[in-house]
């Protein structure tokens, strides 16, 4: 059992005013959210949030970090047109249309210019796709609610780039052992997040941050991967991310913060994102001398050689001066998985990690029904040949890559509600590991392997008592014998009751 998350920024955009300002929009769609959860909100507790200590035993400096680096608190400041901070006592105001805890654990809430799902702190693989899916759902009630309450509309998609060279983010957080050396930890987990992209990838229309090269590529987020590790989220990408702000017990826990994700709209990926990784990491925490052969001797430039290769057949060179393509690699993870697996969770990862990796490697579109990039592909490739043209020979050519109808539907393959994601998964055409009953029910429910329980039911059960909510936190505005507000630690992230629960009935 290992505890993880999924953040995801969602593109916005108001169609009938394609201009508007996206953070405007943002706290707009968050405070829609909150009169659609009806009351069970919260606001969020900053008090955990130290995004500027570094696993690398060192600490930015505040005053040399970017405005992109910091979690503090933010305001839509309309005098200026932008961002802004402030204080309120002491310590950083959270103003409601900015943040929304959520009964089910998660936190809806405008990260810079994009609105975000956190998702709340789940125990396995299966988890991960219900609430993540049940986090589009979320934004998609915001969105309707946000219609009712502005007389206008915004459209959400679940992508990573804007096409005009902006990429946000979908993050993935997973608890790691203390113990483990950081430096061990990113060299041994890199082979693995440069190489998942042929069975995770999104898919994308554009070779370039721009898309300025016409093509297809595997990934969303590999055009935008600069280095190979750093503290940086927004500039200077880093295939790992240093962060250290585990939301836990300091002393047992380190959390790894994965930014080379794409957003998923199909369940597979999701599910193997999550598991696949979890089982890894297992393998690093357990120091299997195996992964050091599969080191790659040079990441970055990797990322963007996998992200080109729809053949999957280019080599990539490792540390130890042999080749491997990225399905090698993959393949060779998957076998030192097998040894790790502890729960019939990980058993079902296992097998439907190796299906896909066989599907790929007899005919990529044999992994269709399962593989992002893959689904998107085909769709693209029956448009290109509906709309071929004779070249000068008469011999029948399909629509160039430039064209701007190929770019639009990969647009709209991401769009929350009735995008081609969407229309595939209601026509039976990809595999499902959620029903929507199951993610029906997340909505407004918690997991209950977590301690996201424990938020989720002061959200839910007491919201009037709730002052704010974070990860490991949950502050209460009650009178007690050491004054007015009374702040909960959970610091365990496997605790899912509290004896306070109880007491409030």
């Amino acid at each position: 059992m290992r505890v993880a998350g999924i953040e995801t920024e969602y593109g916005i955009v108001d169609p009938d005013a394609p201009q508007a300002n996206p953070i405007l929009l943002s706290s707009r769609l968050v405070s829609a959210c909150r009169l659609w959860a009806d009351g069970q909100t919260a606001p969020w507790d900053y008090g955990g949030e130290d995004p500027l200590q570094d696993q690398r035993g060192m600490r930015r400096d505040r005053a040399t970090a970017g405005a992109d680096m910091l979690t503090d608190v933010h305001e839509w400041d309309p005098a200026h047109g932008r961002i802004s901070l402030r204080r309120r006592r002491g310590s950083w105001e959270d103003p409601a249309h900015l943040n929304a805890v959520l009964a089910n654990g998660s936190r809806f809430y405008v990260d810079h210019a994009h609105p975000e799902y956190s998702g709340p702190e789940v125990a396995s693989a299966r988890e991960a796709v219900i609430w993540d899916r049940a986090g589009d759902a979320i934004a998609l009630a915001a969105a309707e609610r946000y219609a009712a309450e502005e007389g206008s509309r915004v459209e959400l998609y679940k992508n990573n780039v804007d096409g005009k060279g902006a990429s946000y983010g979908t993050h993935e957080n997973f608890l790691v052992r203390r113990d483990v050396d950081f430096d061990a930890l990113a060299r041994l987990i890199t082979a693995h997040l440069v190489t998942r992209q042929v069975v995770v990838g999104a898919g994308r229309v554009g070779i370039g941050q721009r898309g300025e090269r016409a093509g297809f590529q595997i990934s969303q987020r590999a055009d935008y991967m600069e280095t190979e590790i750093g503290l940086e989220t927004t500039l200077r990408r880093p295939i790992v991310n240093t962060r250290d702000e585990p939301h836990a017990d300091r002393t047992l826990w380190r959390r790894l913060h994965v930014i080379i994700g794409d957003a998923n709209a199909m369940d597979v990926p999701t599910y193997l994102k999550i598991g696949a990784t979890a089982l890894v990491l297992s393998a690093i925490e357990a120091e299997d001398e195996r992964l050091e052969t599969l080191v790659l001797a040079d990441p970055v430039g990797a990322v963007t050689r996998v992200s080109r290769d729809l053949d999957l057949r280019a080599e990539l060179p490792l540390a130890s001066g042999e080749r491997a393509t990225a399905l090698d690699v993959q393949r060779a993870l998957l076998e030192i998985a097998r040894d790790y697996a502890d729960s019939a969770d990980d058993l079902q990862v296992l097998a439907r990690w190796e299906g896909v990796l066989d599907a790929l490697g007899r005919d990529i579109f044999a992994a269709a029904k399962d593989v992002e990039w893959v689904a998107k592909l085909q769709l693209l490739g029956r448009l290109r040949d509906k709309n071929s043209v004779a070249g000068d020979d008469g011999v029948a050519m399909p629509l160039a890559w430039d064209d701007p109808r190929l770019a639009a539907l990969d647009l709209q393959w991401s769009r929350l509600g009735d995008g081609w994601a969407t229309r595939l998964g209601a026509a039976g055409a990809v595999t499902r590991i959620a029903s929507d009953d199951e993610v029906a029910t997340a909505v407004h429910t918690a997991p209950q392997s977590t301690r996201a329980a424990v938020r989720g039911a002061f959200v839910s059960r007491h919201p009037e008592l709730v002052d704010a909510a974070g990860w490991s936190t949950v502050v209460l505005d009650r009178e007690t014998r050491h004054g007015r507000l009374e702040v909960l630690h959970l610091d365990d992230p496997l605790q899912t009751s509290h004896p306070l629960l109880d007491e409030l009935g």
